[in-house]
């Protein structure tokens, strides 16, 4: 029988399904329920991402009729495989230690690095960090140069003086004048000013430096200051429009702009999600340079760097951002980043060691060497959900990129203030998702490790700061963060650490499942927790908890015996001692009355906002 009779007698047994059908069955299955509360998941952008995904949902997708490195680019700059540049950033004073670390990094996989201009001001100074590199094999990236003009300049005076051919010098400066004005709100010198420099450091590098990318925009800013994956992707591509309406106005061509364009995007955990910006970045910069009609089409491709989060990363459990990272870097790669940077899992509070730099290095030489990330261009591609993504990610990005142009351009929002309100409005909804555990953070806002101290570990870092008042960086795990050290902090001054003892009682499954509930829950502050095997009586389990010392007592039963439960309990803990805290796991609505004329102080619960509850017993408890 013929290979396609076998697959005709194969299929045959599976006939098709319509869309129609599908539905019908998934309405069957959800019994009367919100088909839209229960499956479609809105995101913070407010994109509304359905259960499921078929090959009719490609139908209106024009993209999908491009090839890699093809224009619009979305699926990819690169043909042959999938490969990216491992990067390691060296931020510190001593160049001579900086070259070290570099030669160390490159040595053990990484071949871009990332060094601080800002350290580098002598002719010797170039010397001595580019010692024994070699400049064919690895990219040099510089940030940080107070002027970038006089820093290219001593640049390439030196490498020109050491007989090295400068054109092979491959890598990128971190230039972008507007992002200093997003974060200090004002430009260096003025806007006029600054323009003008850039265009000054667009000539010498198109001179002397032809693979050295100029300007780099730093979209990762707008990602670790909480913005959503649709903000960061329209301001980032606002901010490079911006820099093209100034470089062809000081008669730059388009072509030898957009080829000196660097953008650097933060990569979250949001996995399909990130994957999609990426491509959807590639789309809509390509829309964008299209209309300046640049001679090369080739200029419409876009170069990015992807770094991993610093938003999501965590004190507390640090190795889980070991976790956070490989999605991330997972996300990125499959995303078509040119180039990866991997935060050192320690970042967060101390100085990265040699070993955190090298499970950096290694999260993506695994990925590439033993993974195969970096042998297939645009795996992605084709996959219904990814590239709905991509499409419903680039509309809404596209309509606020539109609405920023109409309103003047991003440097007048900056001006105005209006960006920062729109990230902020991102920030207190992402907050409050944290707060109600809507968005997990593990290891900090569930399933923390109540025995985990941190405190003694946290060291000053100069590498994070908060650069300004305007746009301010920070994680989103820093609010419970601060109540666990506030907690250590009570008990290294000499405080008795706060007991919550859990009295379960009564139905076995319910007393289970809420006492994992409670602990999980006041774990999150850092308290100790004495879980139980269950009491027989009310008198019983309040002798234990007084024998405990607890200062908090969770009641974990069913709410059928709450009813009589609860009143007994408190009779029993409150006339011995008032100033325990008495708490319900659940919130039995038909009874709550009484059980708060009973002597309940709190109730938890799935739609409790953990963080200002556990905020509230910290100050009770005199924390």
């Amino acid at each position: 029988m013929s290979k396609n009779n076998n697959e005709d007698q194969l299929f045959s047994e599976f006939p098709d399904i319509s869309t129609p059908q599908w539905e019908e069955k998934i309405m069957q299955d959800l019994k009367g329920g919100d088909y839209e509360k229960k499956l479609i998941w809105k995101t913070i952008d407010g994109l509304k991402i359905k259960p499921y995904y078929r090959q009719e949902n490609l139908t209106n997708l024009e993209h999908l009729k491009s090839l890699p490195q093809h224009f619009p680019f979305v699926r990819g700059t690169k043909t042959n495989g999938n490969d990216w540049e491992i990067r390691q950033e060296v931020d510190i004073k001593s160049v001579i230690e900086a070259n070290k670390i570099a030669l160390e990094a490159i040595k053990r996989g990484a071949n871009a690095i990332g060094f601080n201009a800002h350290y580098i001001e002598t002719p010797d100074d170039i010397r001595q960090i580019l010692k024994g590199i070699d400049i064919n094999t690895t990219s040099i990236h510089f940030f940080g140069a107070t002027s970038y003009p006089s820093f290219l300049d001593l640049l390439i005076q030196e490498l020109q003086n050491q007989n090295v051919e400068i054109k092979k010098l491959k890598g990128s400066i971190n230039f972008d004048p507007i992002s200093f004005c997003l974060l200090h709100g004002n430009f260096y010198k003025s806007k006029n000013a600054d323009f003008d420099e850039c265009a000054e450091v667009l000539k010498t590098t198109k001179s002397h430096l032809p693979n050295i990318s100029t300007i780099t925009i730093n979209g990762h800013y707008y990602h670790n200051a909480g913005a959503s994956i649709v903000q960061e992707l329209a301001y980032s591509l606002a901010s490079a429009n911006e820099y093209l309406a100034e470089m062809t106005n000081r008669g730059i061509s388009i072509d030898s702009i957009s080829s000196k364009m660097l953008f650097s995007f933060a990569i979250g955990s949001n996995y399909f999600m990130e994957i999609a910006k990426l491509r959807a970045a590639r789309l809509l910069w390509a829309k964008i340079v299209e209309q300046y009609k640049p001679q090369n089409i080739a200029s419409a491709s876009m170069n990015i760097h992807a770094i991993t989060s610093f938003w999501n990363k965590t004190i507390y459990d640090p190795y889980v951002n070991v976790l956070r990272s490989t999605t991330e870097t997972m996300a990125a790669s499959l995303g078509g980043a040119n180039s990866i940077t991997v935060l050192p899992f320690d970042l967060t509070y101390k100085k990265p060691d040699d070993f955190s730099n090298r499970v950096a290095r290694n999260t993506q030489i695994i990925l590439k060497e033993e993974a195969y990330f970096s042998k297939v261009a645009d795996i992605a591609g084709g996959s219904y959900y990814i590239e709905n993504l991509t499409d419903s990610i680039a509309n809404a990005a596209w309509k606020l990129f539109q609405s920023i142009e109409e309103k003047g351009g991003l440097i007048e929002q900056i001006t105005n203030g209006s960006i920062y309100e729109e990230i902020e409005k991102t920030c207190q909804q992402r907050d409050m998702d944290i707060a109600m555990r809507k968005t997990v953070m593990l290891g900090t806002n569930q399933h923390a490790n109540q025995k985990e101290t941190m405190l003694d570990k946290l060291q000053p870092n100069k590498d994070i700061k908060d650069l300004t008042s305007k746009l301010k960086t920070y994680r989103g795990a820093t609010a419970f963060e601060a109540l666990r050290m506030a907690t250590e902090d009570f008990v290294l001054k000499g405080n008795k650490k706060p007991i919550v003892f859990l009295m379960t009682i009564g139905n076995l499954t319910m007393r289970k499942a809420r006492a994992m509930f409670a602990n999980n829950f006041f774990g999150c502050a850092g308290y100790d927790i004495i879980d139980t095997n269950g009491f027989q009586t009310v008198e019983e389990g309040a002798k234990e908890a007084f024998n405990a010392n607890a200062d908090i007592i969770v009641i974990c039963s069913s709410d059928d015996e709450y009813a009589e439960i609860v009143p007994k309990s408190c009779k029993q803990i409150k006339e011995r001692n008032n100033n325990i805290k008495v708490i319900v796991a659940g919130y039995p609505t038909a009874i709550i009355d009484n059980l708060k004329q009973a002597g309940v102080d709190a109730f938890i619960h799935i739609r409790t906002n953990v963080l200002e509850t556990l905020q509230k017993f910290n100050h009770l408890l005199g924390i």
